[in-house]
């Protein structure tokens, strides 16, 4: 009967394959006593939960050699609003608008919308992207100062309302609309934070009282006489109205100081609105400054004075003009890459 019940299990569940007999397993036993099997202690429990766990539960895998960091992480991209062409430039995909052109080399720009290429036509492109990968390190140099550039930029974007703040002569300007135009002078006026009167005007007592507390760090107001109604447009070109007058002021004082100095005579002042340009001089002593100088600290504002009154004995930029600047300026080199380096604040 045995032999029967024997036959009969095997049927249903029959035996494992042989295999080498596993070392014995010692168990803990409840009070201390060890016990010893030859076979191992396997529990099976087909119930979902126990399922699950088994297939949660973590597998050993060969080790696997590192990936270097820059296949885990996005590539770069810098991309031309009138993009044609991309190429991989180290990291980096880098979008280039392409353009034709009737000139013996290929010439690079990179500037604010990215890198524009220039290429004779008989060029082909896939020269034009040996040539840029030949400068890959330069290119994408410029291209991540002039994103930085831009982001610092926007950062910088001056809010116009009551409070906004903007650099004058380097340091923070607190806008302050006043519209009962409680001070002296033209459009606007300003105030010494925590003083009854500025250098710049007279206002009264309560224009400078609690309604102009110091916000960021600015210890100086312009006072506008605007309603706290206005604009956005109107309180920007209001404050722009006044900037426009005090750079005359100021760059008038300055030429005055150093045409002696130089052994010049400037005949006119002009100012400018430019972009890309901070003054020009001309033969005749005709000098055109740019007004938005007045955002940076008076001694760059003075390289630039100097640098066009210095054209007006010299006009080129040989080694002579900037000897010539130099006996005012000495430090002429430093104030011109700050200059370069620290954009102004966008006007909109």
């Amino acid at each position: 009967m045995q032999r029967l019940v024997q036959l009969a299990l095997d049927l249903f569940d029959p035996p494992a394959p042989s295999t080498p007999a596993a070392p014995p397993v010692a168990v803990d036993g409840p009070s201390g006593q060890v016990f010893r099997s030859n076979r191992p202690q396997v529990q099976v429990n087909q119930s979902p939960d126990a399922i699950e766990s088994i297939a949660n539960r973590p597998v050993a895998r060969p080790a696997l050699p590192a990936a270097p960091l820059p296949s885990l992480l996005s590539p770069a991209e810098f991309r031309h609003p009138k993009a044609n062409r991309e190429v991989l430039l180290g990291d980096a995909v880098v979008a280039y608008a392409l353009q034709r052109a009737r000139r013996r080399t290929i010439g690079f720009t990179v500037g604010a919308d990215g890198l524009s290429v220039r290429a004779p036509s008989w060029v082909t492109l896939g020269a034009v992207d040996a040539a840029l990968r030949g400068k890959a390190d330069w290119i994408l140099r410029k291209l991540a100062e002039t994103r930085e550039r831009h982001e610092r930029l926007q950062g910088d974007r001056v809010v116009w309302a009551d409070g906004a703040e903007l650099p004058y002569l380097g340091e923070p300007l607190r806008v302050v609309l006043d519209p009962g135009h409680r001070f002296a002078g033209k459009g606007g006026a300003l105030v010494e934070l925590g003083a009854a009167s500025g250098p710049a005007a007279t206002p009264s007592d309560e224009a400078a009282k609690p309604e102009t507390p110091a916000v960021q760090g600015a210890r100086r107001a312009l006072h506008i006489g605007l309603p706290h109604s206005a604009s956005p447009a109107q309180i920007r070109d209001a404050v722009q109205a006044w900037l426009m007058r005090d750079a005359r002021r100021h760059f008038t004082e300055r030429l005055n100081h150093f045409a002696p100095q130089l052994g010049v005579q400037w005949a006119s002042l002009r100012l400018s609105s430019a972009q890309t340009r901070w003054g020009s001089a001309k033969s005749d002593g005709s000098i055109r400054l740019n007004w938005r100088l007045l955002h940076y600290r008076p001694a760059i504002i003075d390289y630039v004075v100097v640098h066009e009154l210095a054209h007006l004995r010299v006009m080129d930029h040989s080694p002579r003009f900037w000897d010539t600047v130099a006996t005012v300026v000495p430090d002429y080199a430093d104030l011109r890459r700050h200059l370069r380096k620290e954009p102004v604040p966008p006007w909109e």
